[in-house]
């Protein structure tokens, strides 16, 4: 079922679209079984990012997060209550990051849910709302993002 809910969503997001549509398009690397990341950075720090279409936010581990705070690039804005996939629920700090680089795009302004340390750090619909439309492609695997800023406006937290 999960295949098919992230299958709909990038479909959905993706109908109104052509390929002039795209400004830039991303490798996807795939580690373990049909599980699909792309590498971002975010100032000095760079990470792997799942990429999950069915997680309405994205999210990011407590270090990460807390490298981000020291840099500039992530200020804490509230909260969420968020439901893990094994159905237990926490209250998630939300955080505000001011810019995050995927493959030469750079998605600006977006909210990212602190997970954990030792959690996976997800690319979610939060951040690729901003990239819309956009498309997720497993032959070849690729994501495709569109309304990507420039690098030189994002370098300033």
């Amino acid at each position: 079922m999960y295949k098919t809910i992230a299958f709909i969503t990038a479909f959905i997001s993706t109908i109104s679209a052509n390929a002039d549509d795209f400004s830039t398009s991303i490798p996807l690397i795939e580690k373990g079984t049909e599980t699909y990341y792309v590498t971002a950075s975010v100032g000095s720090a760079q990470f792997d990012l799942l990429v999950d279409t069915g997680a309405g936010f994205t999210a990011l581990n407590r270090p990460l997060i807390e490298q981000l705070k020291v840099s500039g690039h992530a200020r804490q804005i509230g909260s969420v209550e968020g439901i893990m996939a094994n159905g237990d629920i926490y209250e998630l700090p939300v955080y505000m990051i001011s810019s995050l680089n995927i493959g030469g795009c750079i998605v600006r302004d977006f909210e990212a849910a602190e997970m954990p340390p030792g959690t996976r750090n997800l690319l979610g619909l939060s951040a690729l709302k901003k990239t819309a439309p956009f498309a997720f492609s497993v032959e070849p695997a690729e994501l495709r993002l569109s309304n990507c800023g420039s690098t030189v406006a994002a370098a300033v937290p």
